[in-house]
């Protein structure tokens, strides 16, 4: 190995951007010893720099990248570089990301950063950690402090083959961490849309990564995408450059994909071929259609302003949802935002009626509320639309996460500035909640005691505690502790090691000892199909639990799938 070794975190909790992982392996393949941290499950900022206190011990990077590609977790990107900071001044922090290269003025002007990454990663990344003098896409502090920027020279195309997925076996330090990854396969980057709301509208994409236009990555990388991760996950998840049937009908043969669920995000409406073809190569689908707002006049001014992607009409949205309604193993959500500029009381009414008919017809739906993002249209000039931005400039985002979980809860909103027209679209949202609820509750089984349950796991393994948390984080006396991990039939994980003596070593990524226990009784008591009852009883006998501890343990099982009624 050449220069590091190199340290990847992502600045937010819960998994990180794939980039992280597609540039691990891009460095490694160029003889860097690079590493990540791709799942964060510290909850407090102590947590968070004792688990890199203890990483910088182990890895002891030479470099510390840090991803900052969404916004709301800017402030916690600046715990994380002031940590690094504090326990080795000598380790070079560099920033990259979406936000990142939005902000890179305001970030370098502070000293827990040495570098920005501007666009894409690859090539300017490896020639900071090899050293050199001359860096394409990179901003830094000049001589006298102010930040500059070198030239803009490298900017990914659809002639780049040389970004894919290697080296899953050496790049975590961890197996939860490896485990944390969902799936992703990016089949290309960029977007050529201007959607009001969006940060990474096309006009950012060229600010920020140079990219005049988007573009589908070469074939076999993808499908080295594929061959490289697939015996470490259960699903594939896509997102919206991915929709062309041909491309992925290109990408997909050869590769086994039946044992693996899908999730795809989708703008618009899918092409019935696409639908078919992800019905039958896959085991489940998750269809995810994004279709801007559920108010069909709201959605075709947006549209007819250039200020929303093109999306479908109310017609033909629902021959869509008939289409995929053709096929059992494939389940569909219809997702839209909340509150977007234009509202009107007809739009409002027409949302709601949508919105009914689409959840009548057995389908998902998902939306939100207008949030403020930096970069996008109606959070930069709020006042073009008549509206307010809680946050608005680097300080308002930084000031707002930097406070959120003490003075502030939620993240900054867009809002309207006539009185009348807010109380409107928040009474509308209440009552989009309030249906969204009544028809979860209607299509939910009723479940007593006679209910026939059994156990659904999509997987179960044994690891040493070493090697499932990180030799870094675990004591050597108790690193060799089995541990059983389970996967459910959503695609959720547990961990539990009944052997372990919590008054030895306690981690919350683990159940240990009588808890862990009882939950491999559960799933065994389950094992063949069985009343809900015989199960409780089973274990009150065996464990001594009372009625409600085991009803309640049974249902949490239940609530996440690993355990289903048949």
């Amino acid at each position: 190995m050449g220069p590091g070794p190199v340290l990847l975190v992502g600045a937010g909790k819960g998994e990180a951007t794939c980039g992280i992982l597609y540039l691990a392996g891009y460095l490694r393949r160029h003889g860097v010893e690079a590493y990540v941290r791709l799942y964060d499950g510290d909850q407090t900022e102590e947590d968070l720099q004792r688990t890199l206190k203890a990483l910088i011990a182990h890895v002891k990077p030479a470099v510390v990248g840090i991803s900052l590609k969404w916004y709301l977790h800017v402030h916690r990107a600046f715990v994380i570089a002031r940590t690094v900071r504090k326990v080795d001044p000598r380790i070079r922090v560099v920033l990259g990301g979406n936000s990142a290269a939005l902000w890179w003025r305001e970030l370098l002007a502070f000293d827990c950063f040495d570098d920005v990454v501007l666009g894409d990663g690859e090539v300017p990344f490896l020639a900071l950690c090899r050293g050199l003098a001359e860096v394409p896409n990179v901003a830094r502090r000049g001589a006298d402090g102010a930040p500059r920027k070198s030239a803009f020279d490298y900017v990914q195309s659809e002639a780049n083959a040389d970004v894919f997925y290697s080296h899953f076996d050496d790049i975590f330090l961890s197996q939860l961490d490896l485990g944390g990854f969902s799936g992703w396969v990016a089949p290309g980057k960029g977007c050529d849309q201007s959607c009001v709301y969006c940060g990474g509208r096309r006009a950012a994409q060229r600010l920020s990564f140079g990219r005049p236009n988007p573009f589908l990555r070469p074939v076999e990388p993808v499908r080295q995408d594929h061959r490289e991760i697939d015996k470490h996950i259960w699903q594939y998840r896509y997102d919206f450059p991915g929709g062309s049937t041909p491309y992925l009908c290109d990408v997909w043969p050869g590769l086994e994909l039946k044992h693996r669920a899908t999730t795809y995000f989708l703008w618009g409406v899918p092409a019935p071929e696409l639908v078919r073809q992800l019905s039958e190569r896959f085991d489940r689908v998750a269809l995810i259609l994004d279709i801007g707002c559920f108010g069909e006049s709201q959605r075709l001014e947006l549209m007819g302003k250039g200020l929303l992607k093109p999306c479908p009409t109310d017609e033909a949205l629902f021959r869509a949802i008939d289409d995929c309604l053709k096929y059992p193993n494939l389940e569909l959500e219809v997702c839209g935002i909340a509150g977007l500029p234009f509202a009107t009381s007809t739009s409002l009414k027409q949302e709601h009626a949508l919105m009914e008919k689409v959840l009548r017809r057995g389908c998902k739906v998902g939306y939100q509320r207008l949030q403020s993002q930096p970069g996008a249209l109606v959070t930069s000039h709020p006042d073009r639309f008549e509206m307010h931005s809680d946050a608005v400039t680097f300080d308002d985002f930084l000031g707002w996460f930097s406070k959120r979980g003490t003075v502030r809860k939620g993240i900054p909103m867009i809002t309207f500035r006539d009185a009348a027209l807010e109380k409107a679209v928040q009474q509308n949202c209440a009552q989009l909640d309030a249906t969204i609820a009544d028809f979860t509750a209607a299509r939910t089984p009723v479940v007593t005691g006679r209910s026939k349950v059994k156990t659904t796991l999509l997987g179960r393994r044994e690891v040493p505690l070493g090697d499932w948390l990180g030799r870094y984080k675990v004591p050597t006396k108790v690193q060799g502790v089995p541990v059983t991990v389970l996967r459910s039939y959503l695609g959720l994980g547990l961990a539990v090691a009944p052997t372990l003596d919590p008054r030895t070593f306690d981690d919350a990524m683990v159940e240990p000892a009588e808890n862990g226990a009882v939950v491999l009784a559960a799933l065994e008591a389950c094992q063949r199909p069985v009343t809900l009852d015989e199960a409780t009883g089973r274990l009150m006998r065996t464990h001594g639990l009372d009625p409600d501890s085991a009803g309640e343990l049974l249902g949490q099982l239940r609530e996440q799938r690993f355990i289903s009624l048949v």
